[in-house]
């Protein structure tokens, strides 16, 4: 049977064996030692050979085969040595080392099948970062007149991926930047997620008002997705020091300055992208030095025994020293310690930094602004 199994062919030199089968052939190993322990302390006769065909099987829940075969060799060898202690094989000893032999041989075939099942989901999670990545690109580390940093927290250990979406683009019309959840997980979040940053990344540069993107951005979200779905989504403009910032549904931004911490709310509440948001801009003036956290409600859901994070009392302690960068890594650190490591939602962070005016460009003010219409 084990030769009806293709193999893989190893590679030349040596193979370092995997935590896996270094588990794999310790639990099998100490199986070893106690069958034989209870072997000795039973007297001459032979009567728990049989147990040794366990032993291979307990490799191949962890092990690669080779490990397999080489714990199965050597149970067979150690149940030779027993079932021959008075000089001779009886029937009941043949029987019970060929027993071993062969659930050697089925421990093998069973370790390459799960081994290939383990190699196609590690690919597959391979693939699923890519498009992740593929989806949220880097941000930063400066854009325009901003220090910029993003991060992507997944409530699943094993993939990185969900709906929530981030981009900051310098654009004629100032840096703008975008956070978005989409309702809902797995790829066709994802792919909802990338309909909204690519209509983002191009409408970006050609609208002047973030209301005009929001529209654009409401028009893509209705064709692509059901009644039911939709997607919060703040959007957040810097121009020439003034801080605009469009709210369809999301948690609001939280402002860092001077030791306050202040939660930027929208004049009035609108809906999420799909349901045909109508919002009112909140404009703030910045000064250097001012950081802008945006997130998603993943943020605001993290608890551990029903109390919430406390992100508003942290923020400034955990996001006001060294680099957006730096930030960003402490709150995560504080947020995974805080749920002990048990996330309900995926999280997306952005941390925005403002450095002053960038005298290498000059933009228009916004045309909603107190007393910009004169100059």
């Amino acid at each position: 049977m084990l030769f009806g199994v293709p193999m893989p062919i190893l590679p030349a030199g040596p193979r370092p064996l995997s935590p896996a089968s270094r588990a794999g052939l310790g639990a099998a190993l100490v199986l070893l030692v106690v069958v034989s322990g209870v072997e000795v302390a039973d007297g001459p006769q032979a009567n728990f050979v049989g147990l040794y065909a366990a032993v291979p099987f307990l490799a191949a829940v962890f092990a690669y085969w080779q490990t397999v075969l080489a714990v199965g060799a050597v149970a067979t060898i150690v149940g030779m040595v027993f079932a021959g202690t008075d000089g001779r094989f009886d029937t009941v000893g043949m029987v019970n080392v060929v027993g071993i032999t062969l659930a050697t041989g089925i421990a093998a075939a069973v370790a390459t099948i799960r081994q290939r099942k383990d190699n196609r989901i590690a690919e597959l999670l391979r693939l699923a970062a890519v498009a992740q990545q593929a989806v949220l690109r880097p941000l930063g580390p400066q854009v325009g007149s901003l220090a910029v940093a993003g991060r992507y927290i997944s409530a699943s250990a094993a993939a990185d991926i969900g709906g929530d979406l981030y981009e900051a683009l310098d654009t004629p019309y100032g840096v703008r930047i975008i956070i978005g959840d989409v309702r809902g997980k797995g790829l066709d979040a994802v792919r909802l997620a990338s309909i909204v940053l690519g209509s983002y990344r191009h409408v970006a540069f050609e609208r002047a008002d973030l209301r005009s993107i929001v529209t654009d951005l409401d028009r893509a979200v209705a064709r692509s997705v059901g009644d039911e779905d939709f997607v919060t989504a703040a959007l957040v403009e810097e121009r020439g020091g003034t801080l605009t910032i469009v709210n369809c549904g999301h948690p609001a931004p939280l402002l860092l300055r001077r030791g306050q911490v202040i939660a930027l709310d929208p004049p009035a509440p609108a809906p999420p992208l799909g349901f045909m948001p109508v919002a009112r801009p909140r404009v703030e003036r910045l000064e250097p030095g001012d950081r802008l956290l945006l997130f998603t409600d993943g943020l605001g859901e993290a608890r551990r025994d029903g109390e919430f994070f406390p992100t508003a009392d942290r923020a400034w302690r955990l996001l006001g020293h060294g680099t957006v960068g730096d930030g960003l890594a402490s709150l995560e650190t504080a947020l995974v310690d805080w749920v002990h490591g048990q996330l309900e939602d995926d999280i997306a962070l952005v941390l925005l930094e403002y450095t002053g005016p960038d005298g290498s460009a000059s933009v228009a003010m916004p045309s909603w602004e107190v007393g910009a219409a004169g100059s």
